[in-house]
């Protein structure tokens, strides 16, 4: 007679469970169901985001597990914001909460299911969290405890049912604002077309003299303002402006189907945008491969730009300067490296694309920035940006802009080169440069140089110390 095998691992485990499911139920079965079928639905989605695997989601309870501890109390931290922004718009009573547990613990394997001390530990820990709380074990937070930027609360050691020791607990803490629902941003997204017939989606959010966003191949109306790598640009644009942004051709919610893209037609699109608005006079922003096409409009409208800001931006393409041939195959390898590798969850594609755009980025953000390329654009047209933007030439345009200009840049930006902005100042009249000492090319919400971003931006238009702004009107 042979003995089976145990199969055992080591892995952190999440398990959840509704507070209060019992009353729900009997309150208002259907209703109930219902809400809980959409939550276990973004529960179970957030969990494949974090890199964890659902094991078992019976009745009101998830239990998963994840390779890694801080991706499980990742995880645990999104749920949690996620749901308490959905709860916001339920009534008290209809509002479902879950509560948390997380540990990292010795599991036997069976087939698919998951069993031992280490799942039972997470159960029980569970048990000891708030509603829309997390609890976790000790050996949870002593791999967490300076990886995450949280607060935890020592619960002191639990004698949790059917466990024979005492298991320490850690409440994180909610006061810090971790678990703050995200802020709804009411945008109003409408569509226009262009001349060649190219539907373009564009958005208004804010009040306030208008500032029109130049659109970048990283665009989605919709997820631009989830982004833990894109929102506080949003949020920051519109508090004192109208803001308006766009998805270009080929991008986002605008049509993919496309026969032309090019320097000529990005100038189209933003001329499109805005005349479908109506906008007579605005501020323009050109973010990255934005700002050539902001330096073209600009050029050829300076009546409409009251103000020109450019950050991250070029004034000539890798295609129409004289670099020598293997520099020139390796960014052409570089655009078929994109086509193969856009969006797809593989760390190698990646840290490639990750350390180029957002070097400084958390696990969060490089997961965040992943989804954007898949829903930006797709890989061929990926590629096909990419070599377009070899072929952009605007540096005869500079001494042609004669409007009040503001060029940033990151000082390390491994994207677009520190001295490629300094050119653009050096060659606009009267252009003031402001240097930003960051290795990202698009600038984090928690890092020192967004700030002062923020900072100069505001002193350029005016609305230091004036909530309404100041400046050009529609």
């Amino acid at each position: 007679m042979t003995t089976k095998e145990v199969k055992r691992k080591l892995v952190a485990i999440l398990s959840a469970d509704v507070k209060g499911y019992s009353r729900l139920m009997g309150e208002d079965e259907k209703g109930t169901v219902r809400t809980l079928n959409t939550y276990k639905e973004v529960i179970t989605s957030l969990i494949q985001h974090y890199h964890g695997r659902v094991v078992d989601a019976s009745g009101d309870n998830v239990l998963a597990e994840f390779g890694s501890v801080v991706n499980a109390v990742e995880c645990a931290v999104g749920i949690q914001k996620e749901l308490k922004t959905r709860n916001a718009e339920l009534p008290e009573n209809r509002k479902m909460e879950f509560r948390i547990g997380v540990n990292l613990g010795d599991v036997i394997e069976d087939g698919e299911q998951i069993l031992g001390d280490g799942v039972n530990i997470a159960a029980r820990i569970e048990s000891l969290a708030d509603g829309g709380g997390i609890c976790i074990s000790g050996t949870a937070y002593d791999q967490v405890e300076n990886k995450l930027e949280l607060g935890y609360e020592y619960l002191g050691p639990q004698t949790v049912k059917n466990i024979a020791k005492p298991v320490r607990v850690y409440r994180v803490l909610r006061e810090s604002g971790t678990f703050a629902p995200a802020e709804i941003i009411e945008q109003r997204i409408q569509f226009c077309t262009t001349s060649d017939g190219i539907r373009l989606a564009y958005s208004t959010v804010g009040e306030g003299p208008p500032l029109v966003k130049v659109a970048n191949w990283l665009s989605h109306l919709e997820f631009f303002w989830v982004s833990p790598v894109m929102r506080h640009w949003g949020r920051e644009l519109s508090k004192h402006n109208l803001f308006v942004m766009y998805d270009g051709r080929g991008t986002g919610l605008s049509d993919w189907e496309v026969e032309s893209i090019s320097p000529e037609t990005w100038v189209h699109d933003l001329e499109t945008v805005v005349d479908s608005i109506g906008l007579n006079r605005f501020i323009l922003l050109g973010i990255s491969q934005g700002g050539p096409t902001a330096i073209a409009y600009t050029v050829c409208h300076p009546e409409k730009v009251s103000h020109l800001i450019l950050y991250g931006a070029y004034a000539r393409g890798w295609a129409k300067m004289e670099l020598p041939q293997d520099r020139i195959e390796e960014l052409q390898t570089l655009a078929k490296l994109t086509e193969i590798g856009w969006g797809r969850d593989n760390p190698a594609y990646r840290q490639i694309f990750t350390s180029m755009f957002v070097p400084e980025a958390t696990t969060e953000q490089m997961h965040s920035f992943n989804d954007l390329q898949r829903m930006s654009t797709s890989p061929q047209l990926a590629a096909k940006f990419w070599i377009e933007f070899g072929n952009v030439d605007v540096l005869d345009l500079l001494p042609r802009v004669k409007v009040p200009t503001l060029v940033l840049h990151s000082r390390h930006d491994a994207i677009i080169s520190f001295e490629f902005g300094r050119q653009i100042a050096a060659s606009i009249p009267g252009a003031r440069f402001v240097s930003l000492e960051s290795k990202n090319h698009i600038l984090l919400e928690n890092e020192p140089a967004w700030l002062q971003f923020v900072a100069e931006v505001r002193r350029f238009l005016g609305v230091e110390g004036n909530p309404s702004g100041s400046g050009p009107e529609i």
